[in-house]
């Protein structure tokens, strides 16, 4: 059986500036003084942090832990909202370097394309933290610390509980599989997919197959937009592996009105535990989720604060993360706050 395990993710970084690109959000915020939000020189630390967007329940819970942690530690916070846009991100980080904060985080949009202005960060000396999302670098001095899930792990415990789901469901024949991936080059898109494959090719070669694989931009119109597609093409999906809840939940719209019957006729495997998602599957409209906790913001803000005083930190920080199953979902419903 699949128990819940207590956990923490990772969630956002760098913030933003009056001289961001138009289509950039910003909001600039101070919080009020505090002797925990000064360093060793006693200063009040100022954190940049560039989020990716707000696509997401997710998403959107990540960024209230993190202005709220800010503010609960006396920092200054300058935020950018990047709107899925890479320019946007690397627009922000470039005014924040400008602006001299003292710590820079951010989540990036996609893993490649960084090298130069995080080589920009490290000239000026200031800290870069990578939160919720990784990159890949030819160089790792280029950020200090990274804290997130593992989201291979995810993807193969994703792969399990598919397991555990199709043996509850009593399913016979073969599993045909529509997946939603994420935002396409996203580190979690890119590493669920993997994960989940790597429980395919090692244990059902001959009765799992992935008929259809499209992006939906971790969207719920996008999950809705592209599983009506799936739909089309493929009517004898069984099995929906979707790479976060609202993407599960737009699908859900277009199964319906399909006429079939969403975690019955198809079941469905998700990815987050956002509130709405714990509601569908207290409905039995999704199987099992693999929870993904947004409320990172005090975590990073004790690793902001080492950082800036020049402590010796951890390269990585793994999250920890728990599973649910649909006959947990009404007693767990009650404790979800985001």
């Amino acid at each position: 059986m699949l128990n819940r395990r207590n956990f923490l993710t990772a969630a956002v970084g760098v913030a933003a500036a009056g001289g961001l690109a138009a289509c950039a959000k910003e909001d600039d915020s101070s919080s009020g003084s505090s002797d925990s939000g000064n360093g060793g020189g006693g200063k009040k630390i100022t954190l940049g942090f560039a989020q990716v967007g707000s696509e997401s329940g997710w998403r959107t819970a990540n960024t209230k832990s993190v202005k709220e942690a800010a503010k609960d530690a006396g920092y200054t916070l300058k935020f950018s909202d990047a709107q899925q846009k890479q320019e946007n991100q690397i627009s922000a980080i470039r005014s924040y370097i400008a602006q001299k904060v003292n710590v820079i985080a951010f989540s990036p949009v996609v893993v490649t394309g960084w090298d130069a202005v995080l080589k920009e960060a490290k000239k000026a000396k200031i800290p870069v933290i990578l939160t919720d999302r990784s990159i890949e670098t030819s160089d790792d001095s280029l950020y200090v610390s990274f804290i997130g899930s593992d989201f291979i792990d995810e993807g193969r415990r994703a792969g399990k509980m598919l397991e555990t789901v199709l043996q509850k469901a009593g399913h016979k024949g073969p599993v045909k599989i529509a997946q939603l991936e994420g935002t396409t080059g996203a580190a979690p898109a890119l590493e669920r997919a993997k994960g989940f494959k790597e429980i395919m090719d090692a244990d059902h070669k001959d009765d799992w197959k992935i008929v259809a694989s499209q992006t939906g931009d971790f969207t719920r119109a996008g999950g809705k937009q592209v599983m009506a597609a799936f739909l089309q093409s493929s009517p004898d999906i069984n099995v929906l592996y979707a790479h976060n809840d609202d993407m599960a939940l737009g699908a859900i719209q277009s199964i319906e009105a399909a006429g079939k019957k969403p975690g019955k006729d198809i079941l469905i495997i998700s990815v987050d535990g956002v509130k709405d998602g714990f509601v569908a599957m207290s409905e039995g409209k999704i199987n099992g989720i693999v929870e993904c906790n947004p409320l990172l913001g005090p975590q990073l803000m004790e690793l902001v604060k080492k950082v800036n005083d020049g402590e010796t930190v951890e390269r990585r920080i793994k999250t920890k993360e728990g599973d649910f199953l649909q006959e947990q979902a009404k007693d767990a419903l009650p404790t979800r706050k985001y």
